[in-house]
């Protein structure tokens, strides 16, 4: 799946919330504090992090997001 950025960035809970991955976003604050989210490869538990252009994300073991 790809997300189009139309700003510098975008935090990393609102991200999930945006493409529906979650329904709320307390949900996807406790997704990514679990440890499901990785970015570039790596564990992000960071709810804040910022998101750029040229990163990619996976959540659990299906969803893969480019964000271009």
């Amino acid at each position: 799946m790809q997300f189009t950025l139309l700003d510098e960035y975008i935090e990393l809970y609102k991200l999930l919330k945006v493409l529906d991955l979650v329904d709320s976003g307390a949900e996807a604050k406790l997704i990514i504090a679990e440890g499901y989210v990785t970015r570039n490869g790596e564990v992000e538990t960071r709810k804040r992090a910022k998101i750029k252009r040229g990163e990619v994300l996976r959540v659990g073991d299906e969803v893969t997001i480019e964000v271009v």
